[in-house]
């Protein structure tokens, strides 16, 4: 699974409310599990519900993909056989090259049609003025967008706590990867009081920093426990228990897998 798909995903179940509603025009209350019934392409990105019960599913592609509407018509058809009905359906672009996918599926008597976003041509003002951070790092994929805009949204993520800021920071250089910003960024990452951990990035990949283990812990803990407690509810003790003593690697593992886990057993089993 790609790194920007994984962010982007944990970003928009986070708290992206600014986001979803310039994609979709309305609130997601609550994301649903998307393992569908066994066919080729069998997990789809996210799948969410408004209070008015509409189900709300979208797909983030960084590529063309001659074959989308397929995807997205086998899409389609699973949800419905899962949940007993249909799902708007939103492919959002956030790719390099210039959008050339179909948004539709045409033959003898069949049509089929989903709506296609190119988020470089989406206005980003409402998303780079939110209060919430997800929005903004987020954002930067939109019009208008750039060096500058990257530098602001940098140094309001400098403000946070020091958990908040290492998880951010590790949003953006993935973000970042879709535009080709990393270099820039990393320049003005110097600026930040602390060693930033981010393994995979082409420009910062270096050993993990023992001297932020503990903040990271914190942080990273902190999110999980946010949106386990938004999906799942209160979380039990023996759960709580468990959490305090997972690691770095355990906690993103936990986080991955919760998008797909449909209660708290099943994400970790007792």
């Amino acid at each position: 699974m790609h790194e920007y798909d994984v962010t982007l995903k944990l970003l928009l179940q986070g708290s992206a409310p600014e986001t979803l509603r310039a994609l979709t025009g309305t609130a997601v209350k609550r994301w649903l599990n998307v393992e569908l019934p066994k066919f080729q392409n069998r997990r789809l990105d996210l799948l969410g519900e408004t209070a008015t019960k509409e189900l709300i599913h979208i797909e983030l592609q960084s590529t063309n993909d001659r074959q989308m509407p397929m995807r997205m018509a086998e899409y389609c058809l699973a949800i419905h056989r899962r949940y007993g009905r249909f799902a708007r359906q939103i492919v959002v672009y956030v790719g390099k090259r210039k959008l050339s996918m179909a948004a539709e599926l045409n033959g003898p008597a069949v049509r089929f049609q989903y709506d296609l976003v190119d988020f470089r041509e989406l206005d980003n003002v409402s998303l780079l003025a939110s209060r919430e951070v997800s929005d903004n790092v987020i954002g930067l994929l939109g019009s208008p967008a750039g060096a500058e805009t990257l530098c602001r949204v940098v140094k309001r993520i400098t403000r946070l706590e020091t958990g908040q800021l290492i998880f951010y920071l590790r949003s953006l250089f993935a973000v970042a990867g879709l535009r080709g910003w990393e270099e820039v960024l990393e320049r003005e990452a110097k600026s930040v009081p602390v060693m930033i951990d981010i393994m995979a990035n082409k420009v910062l990949g270096r050993e993990r920093k023992k001297g932020l283990e503990l903040g990271l812990v914190k942080g990273e803990l902190r999110l999980l426990r946010r949106q386990l407690d938004k999906k799942f509810g209160p979380i039990p003790t023996w759960a709580n228990e468990r959490l305090a003593k997972a690691t770095v690697p355990e906690i993103e593992d936990l986080a991955v897998r919760l998008l797909d886990a449909s209660n708290l057993d099943e994400l970790m089993p007792r």
